[in-house]
């Protein structure tokens, strides 16, 4: 055996939570927004750029240093979600091109939909805790890109966000506890 050869184990924290709370918390504050609970505002635009967006990019590449394609895939590319949704709602105020017409917002949350729906399979593989963030959040899309075509009520669309973003929040404090006390606290 050589021993010039050393083993470094792995001992960086587990970045998904952190990636859950950016996605679920902004999730709820949007969707509270979508079911006509307060008006569209700088709180949901802030906490699309900086939680919903740049934390989960983070999260993603932590994932990466982890060798983890489905959370870096996820993290990542729904960070740049939030960041993609507000410059769709930030440039055109700003004078910087026009505003997205309902159709094609509808076709933008189909993609992500389908993008989603895809993803939520590789959780068939996963806890039962993600099945439900990813299968929600599809529908979520679905439920939205429907209203846009269709110039109808978020509503529904608002309240099944809500659902979704709590679950994600819900899989993210059950890690972390879950962690914390060495044990299974909360189910995933």
């Amino acid at each position: 055996m050589n021993e010039n050869v050393r083993t470094i184990a792995d001992t960086t924290a587990n970045p998904a939570p952190l990636g859950l709370l950016g996605f679920g918390m902004t999730t709820v504050l949007l969707n509270l927004h979508n079911a006509g609970l307060f008006g569209m505002d700088t709180m949901i635009m802030g906490m699309g750029i900086f939680i919903g967006g740049l934390a989960q990019v983070m999260a993603g590449a932590m994932e990466w240093r982890k060798k983890n394609t489905f959370g870096t895939t996820a993290f990542t590319l729904y960070g740049f979600f939030w960041l993609s949704l507000v410059a769709l709602l930030a440039l055109p105020r700003l004078g910087l091109g026009e505003a997205p017409s309902a159709v094609s917002m509808g076709w933008y949350l189909s993609v992500w939909g389908l993008f989603t729906a895809c993803m939520f399979v590789g959780t068939l593989r996963l806890n039962r805790a993600l099945q439900v963030v990813f299968l929600s959040l599809a529908v979520l899309f679905f439920l939205l890109a429907y209203a846009d075509f269709t110039v109808g009520s978020k509503t529904l669309a608002g309240w099944e966000g809500v659902f979704c973003g709590l679950s994600a929040v819900y899989a993210a404090i059950a890690q972390v506890l879950n962690e914390v006390y060495g044990r299974p606290v909360l189910p995933l």
